[in-house]
């Protein structure tokens, strides 16, 4: 099937300009049993074991785990990728966003391989980086993806999440399709791939199995765009630690989130989101009012 590259329908992007952008996220303290889990999530070892079983393992529970998805070579060619953006090399490229505590230190003086711990987030790369677009259309990510989607995927999100040592901060609880501007009923997967360990220590993704089989939640703005603190989790939720390599699939509607990472090794991931190529856009209006906390009887 063919991967296909469409307008993006996400909200949560502000255009780089020749000043630093820092991400609109807030840096405060949060509940201490926030991230609490109770196991860790398997998966399978390589694209080739991804069959039946595991397709009806994420409808059932909205994420699939595959080890060792991507090659070495394939993951040094996409940090070799991020790397030279971050360089600024590509003058074309405007899509880093910087972590706030990054406010106040000389980012822009300081060699690519130091200005890395300070970025929050990359947008919009496939364009300008082959090796990042070759792992985005990689063959094998397509057939589960076509698989999934039921129908060819059409990618529409492409972003780099880097979880600097020290100061990377949280992404709280969500569900990705409160940004996104589609129909809830368009099939939308996630992928997450890890470009070094992602540990309980470093800020791996936590998941709520089968959370996106009870729809969406009333998202509210404090932190960041997000699922309410005190949202009540009737079952634990688990870690996802991942080898560089591995890849965490997951439903838009199944809720996730990242603690801070206060160790001292790097997380660096690409994250990918791909619509059925069939899909509609709504407006913004539409989408607010079934994740948006105005005109409900709600408070957080």
């Amino acid at each position: 099937m063919t991967m296909q590259k469409v307008e993006s329908f996400v909200v949560d992007y502000k255009p780089q300009t020749k000043e630093p952008v820092f991400d609109y996220g807030e840096v405060a303290e949060y509940p201490p049993t926030l991230y609490d889990f109770q196991g860790a999530a398997t998966g399978v070892d390589g694209f080739e074991h991804v069959g039946e079983e595991q397709f009806a393992y994420f409808q059932e529970q909205g994420y699939l785990v595959v080890n060792n998805a991507f090659s070495p070579n394939e993951v040094q060619a996409a940090l070799d990728g991020l790397l030279h953006l971050v360089s600024g090399q590509n003058t074309e490229y405007q899509g880093i966003m910087l972590e706030k505590k990054a406010q106040g230190v000389p980012v822009d003086t300081l060699p690519p391989e130091q200005k890395q711990d300070y970025v929050r987030k990359f947008m919009w790369f496939v364009d300008h980086d082959a090796r990042l677009k070759a792992l985005a259309e990689h063959p094998e990510l397509t057939r589960v993806l076509t698989r999934l989607l039921g129908e060819a995927p059409a990618l529409f999100q492409d972003m780099a999440m880097l979880k600097p040592p020290r100061i990377g901060r949280e992404k709280p609880w969500h569900q990705d399709h409160a940004y996104f501007d589609l129909p809830l009923t368009t099939p939308v997967v996630g992928v997450w791939i890890a470009l070094d360990e992602a540990t309980t220590e470093n800020g791996c993704m936590l998941v709520y199995p089968g959370s996106h089989r009870a729809g969406p939640v009333v998202h509210f703005s404090r932190r960041d765009w997000q699922i309410c603190d005190s949202y009540n989790r009737t079952y634990g939720a688990l870690a996802v630690p991942l080898k560089p390599g591995g890849v965490l699939f997951f439903h838009s509607l199944m809720q996730h989130g990242t603690p801070a990472n206060t160790s001292t090794a790097r997380r660096r991931a690409v994250q990918f989101h791909y619509k059925a190529s069939s899909a509609t856009k709504i407006d913004q209006a539409e989408r607010l009012a079934i994740f948006g906390e105005e005109g409900k009887d709600v408070t957080c």
